[in-house]
């Protein structure tokens, strides 16, 4: 069941979304990689968060999905650059996670001659199991099944931890997964005795959530967020895509959900624990029990 090794086997995936979308999906690329040794596998998705699979050492290149020539592919009949096309068809598999209603992409795939085409659903459903078996679900045609080992893993290599280290990630893509700004501010104090790190972005910054003169990693490109991430002995979050970055790089995590389910949405890594409003609503939370969570992750590491 798996591919030969010579002439080398090309492998391209094509993944758009948002951070979390894209690290739930570093477990397909895992398994393709375990699947098909020694392939030369390149990912197709937004520069800034596709480079993520270059630091985890599980693609060979990136390209990007907004270059000028992609938009052809999704037009019907449009012309299409022949040196993609030629790029294209350089690969022995290509597993798309492009939402295409139309079938154009299909239809341009067949144009240009690509030999196999995996259309795997960009949407991840409700009551079908974590979000990564729903996104490997489809390579089971080829015989490809992703296990635990895939999923219970660091994508990102640990560097070294520094032990009173924390980092706190203050936001999330939803306002309704956020808990009260204030509520972590009074948290951190918890911890008078470690290096608190905030970590916000341009989403914290358009709603005005600020966290004063306290040491904040903002905006920071995602290969080195990782990075720093990986010396971190403990991070605190929500059902956000920074969360899954800081679970992938091995840390010990406490994450609070509310409306999302964390069955489904949750990174899969064992160190990471998860604190769930029973009504959906963060703010439901009582700090006494968000304290209590946090001392005991923290004081696991």
């Amino acid at each position: 069941r798996h591919c030969g090794e010579d002439p080398q086997v090309r492998v391209l995936v094509i993944r758009g979304g948002a951070i979390g979308d894209f690290i739930l999906t570093l477990p397909v690329l895992r398994l393709l990689r375990e699947m098909i040794p020694n392939c030369h596998l390149e990912v197709i998705g937004y520069l800034s968060i596709a480079t993520l699979a270059q630091s985890a050492g599980l693609a060979n290149d990136v390209r990007s999905l907004d270059h000028r020539t992609m938009a052809a592919l999704f037009a019907k009949n449009a012309p299409i650059d022949e040196a993609l096309a030629e790029h294209l068809r350089s690969f022995n598999l290509v597993v798309s996670y492009l939402f295409d209603p139309d079938g154009h992409f299909r239809t341009s795939m067949e144009r240009v001659g690509v030999k196999t085409l995996i259309e795997c659903s960009h949407r991840v459903q409700p009551d079908q199991g974590h979000a990564s078996r729903q996104l490997a679900k489809p390579l089971e045609k080829l015989a490809f099944f992703l296990e635990d080992s895939h999923l219970q893993t660091a994508h990102f290599e640990r560097r070294e931890v520094i032990s009173n280290r924390l980092a706190i990630h203050i936001g999330s893509g939803s306002e309704k997964k956020n808990w009260p700004l204030e509520r972590w501010l009074a948290l951190a104090d918890q911890f008078p005795d470690h290096e608190v790190i905030f970590i916000t972005g341009e989403a914290e910054q358009e709603r005005g959530m600020h966290v004063g003169n306290r040491t904040n990693w903002h905006a920071l490109p995602l290969p080195e967020l990782a990075a720093r991430l990986s010396t971190c002995a403990a991070f605190l979050g929500h059902d956000s895509g920074i969360s899954h970055l800081a679970a992938a790089c091995g840390v010990p995590s406490l994450l609070l959900f509310g409306p999302t389910d964390p069955a489904v949405w949750a990174p899969p890594q064992p160190w990471v624990t998860v604190l769930r409003a029973e009504n959906g609503d963060l703010a439901s939370l009582d700090d006494q029990q968000v304290k209590w969570a946090a001392r005991q992750v923290v004081s696991k590491t």
